[in-house]
């Protein structure tokens, strides 16, 4: 059995005084009662605390490393009169999912001014892919993902954080020798996407000519972004990728814009949750917090 507070109480004040007769007023017992509280303890801890002689009181060794953890343990006691009386936001954690780029450019960063906005709010990440996050998201293992993958099921809820635009680029000295604006040029070119199941090039094939063929000589599919953005400074082929993710290359001429004039589809990056989620509504404060916060 625990030892109760009381007894830990007597016990830390006789630590402290060395002096039983002066540590059983400092607690309002009498010297009997304070001897039965202290010889009570020692009985459920089996072990003596004090050696006691006729002119002094001593810790035993036992008793020295009882009251470091019994002055903690009363310190801790002591906060519970204190936080029940307490106003003001209740702390609580949400764990997030988000992709790997799209986590380390910008969540990563945002943490800071998130938890200057709610104190009381703590985010822990997760990394992985869409797929993944989604799935994660349903069966409880995650708060929330943050996605711009397209919702194709019900049960999930949702809140647009930033319009997520699409640019179709290659390297400036590629395209120099080998021009690319219409879709037969495609021949001379490799294609690199993320994977076959989720092509980024939909997003600019869908904003072309109906019936225009784009025939790469090959596609290379890379998995993440990153990986297509470091192919693209190897002037190893073209690619549709989001445009935060390559403003610095554009704004650099390390990369141009293909075919500028054609409006590539847009998507958006959204929040999502399992519909119920019993947080729900700090859920849609965090949403509303990320939206304030530029994509980097």
């Amino acid at each position: 059995m625990l030892p109760d507070l009381e007894s830990l109480r007597c016990f830390e004040v006789a630590a402290t005084h060395l002096n039983f007769r002066v540590a059983a007023k400092a607690v309002a017992l009498s010297p009997a009662a304070f001897g039965d509280r202290i010889k009570r303890l020692e009985d459920r801890l089996e072990a003596a605390l004090f050696v006691r002689t006729t002119r002094r009181v001593a810790l035993t060794a036992a008793g020295q490393h009882l009251l470091p953890q019994a002055r903690r343990v009363l310190d801790e006691a002591g906060r519970f009169t204190r936080v029940v009386h307490e106003r003001g936001p209740i702390p609580y954690e949400l764990t997030v999912g988000t992709r790997f780029e799209l986590g380390l450019s910008w969540i990563t960063p945002a943490l800071e001014p998130l938890q200057a906005t709610r104190p009381e709010r703590v985010l822990h990440l997760v990394f992985s892919d869409s797929g993944d996050l989604i799935a994660r998201v349903r069966n409880g293992a995650i708060d929330c993902a943050v996605t711009s993958a397209r919702l194709t099921t019900g049960g999930l809820s949702y809140e647009t954080l930033h319009d997520e635009d699409y640019v179709f680029v290659g390297s400036a000295s590629l395209l120099r020798r080998a021009p690319l604006v219409r879709g037969d040029h495609a021949a001379a070119h490799v294609l690199l996407d993320v994977a076959p199941d989720l092509p980024l090039f939909r997003y600019f094939l869908d904003a072309t000519r109906r019936g225009e063929a784009w025939t790469f000589s090959r596609i290379e599919y890379l998995g993440t972004i990153g990986a297509i953005r470091l192919r693209l400074l190897q002037r190893a082929g073209v690619a549709v990728l989001p445009r935060y993710f390559v403003a610095g290359d554009l704004a650099a001429k390390r990369l141009v814009e293909i075919l500028p004039r054609v409006r590539l589809q847009r998507d958006a990056f959204r929040l999502v949750w399992r519909s119920g989620h019993a947080r729900e509504e700090a859920l849609r404060l965090l949403a509303g917090d990320l939206a304030k916060i530029p994509l980097r």
